[in-house]
């Protein structure tokens, strides 16, 4: 996706790994996740042992300045692949890493030279993992200005994936002024060693599934920031077409959930060796086409991303490609469901739980307004439908 300034740090050569190599250490780390995921399901506790695989292969800092999959160049449709095997390895990890990773794009779009430096040296040097925490309920984050110039914090979000395992979390709130004047929808980047163990509750998760995505609900009350803790202007979250557009990127990840359903159900069969019968080679070949579906879906979203397109078509792309894959993602599953009847989904087959995994990540904002939004930008275009979403 577009940077909103031309910065030229970004434009230098990039050294080492290719993106295929990139692809290939995350395929690799694929199958190793997918082997504990069991393990780390049982556990509902943050998947470590997954996250100090990802640092060592340098993937947590992929994103960055001269590194393979760099902001500033067109990479998004392999971002996206990234994202997807990530996603299913485990879906828990993929959700947490996807945020680390929007956490950084953010960072890349807004962030003034000298917070990117600081934040691009604490991420390679310390291994931090990032994060967006934006969900809230009423009792939602205010960043209050102070006599001083500090920010004070009051209130809460809920569903924070990685819980206190994201040290650096971007928690967006209301961004208020020394004389109460309401300023603006404002990210800040919080160390989370200022955070009290008492102010994170995992009562609030009690999800069917998702567990290890550690999504508990944290309070920030009394908190004290700097100037230099701000990322942004007030707004800058909801910049479109940032913000709708990097629907792709979970998209993506749900996506690698249903791959992973695909796999483990032609293991089964196969082992069974039930895979003369007819009716499961149909299921198979349904489920066949619906996956490579997606994978098109993404390429093209990621070609679409990096077109720099006009707004509204970057925006109702990335709403047909998240619909699209949502919809892949639930006709998988039915299918996965017929393949391997109630026998399957005993343990210790892994159906329950990827099942249970993609159906509440699936969960995500706005389904209907996404679709919605799409409809009325098709309705009132007046390009014929092969010209609708060439860039201009």
């Amino acid at each position: 996706m577009k940077a909103i300034v031309d910065d030229p740090v970004y434009n230098e050569t990039l050294p080492g790994n290719s993106s295929q190599d990139v692809l290939q250490q995350i395929a690799q780390l694929s199958e190793q996740m997918a082997g504990i995921a069991h393990q780390t399901n049982e556990s509902e506790g943050f998947p470590h042992q997954e996250f100090d695989w990802l640092a060592a292969a340098g993937l947590l800092e992929v994103v960055l300045p001269k590194q393979p999959l760099s902001f500033q160049q067109q990479n998004t449709a392999s971002l996206l692949q990234l994202l997807k095997l990530a996603g299913k390895g485990n879906l828990s990890v993929g959700r947490i890493y996807e945020g680390h990773i929007n956490a950084l794009y953010l960072i890349h779009l807004f962030a003034r030279q000298t917070q990117k430096k600081n934040w691009y040296d604490t991420l390679q040097q310390s291994k931090h993992i990032f994060g967006v925490w934006n969900t809230e309920a009423q009792d939602g984050v205010s960043i209050i200005k102070q006599p001083d110039g500090s920010y004070m914090l009051k209130g809460a979000k809920t569903f924070c994936s990685g819980a206190s395992w994201v040290t650096r979390p971007i928690v967006p709130g209301k961004l208020i002024g020394e004389d109460g004047t309401h300023l603006g929808w404002q990210m800040c980047i919080l160390p989370m060693e200022k955070v009290h163990q008492e102010a994170i509750d995992p009562s609030f998760w009690k999800p069917m599934g998702m567990k290890s995505s550690v999504s508990y609900k944290i309070s920030f009350e009394g908190i004290t920031l700097t100037e230099d803790d701000l990322l942004g202007k007030p707004n800058d979250y909801h910049q479109q077409p940032h913000f709708s557009g990097g629907a792709i990127r979970f998209a993506a990840v749900q996506l690698g959930g249903a791959e992973a359903i695909f796999d483990a159900t032609r293991h089964y069969l196969q082992t069974l060796n039930r895979t003369d019968d007819p009716y499961q080679k149909m299921r198979l070949g349904e489920m066949a086409i619906l996956i490579e579906t997606g994978n098109l879906w993404l390429r093209q979203a990621g070609e679409q991303a990096d077109q720099h397109s006009e707004e509204d078509a970057t925006i109702n792309y990335a709403n047909m490609t998240r619909t699209a894959i949502e919809k892949i993602c639930i006709e998988i599953m039915q299918l996965a469901e017929r393949c391997v009847g109630a026998r399957g989904l005993l343990q210790p087959h892994p159906f329950s739980r990827l099942h249970a995994d993609l159906t509440t990540y699936l969960r995500q904002p706005a389904p209907d307004a996404a679709l919605a939004q799409v409809g009325h930008y098709v309705t009132h275009e007046t390009n014929p439908a092969h010209a609708l979403w060439t860039a201009r």
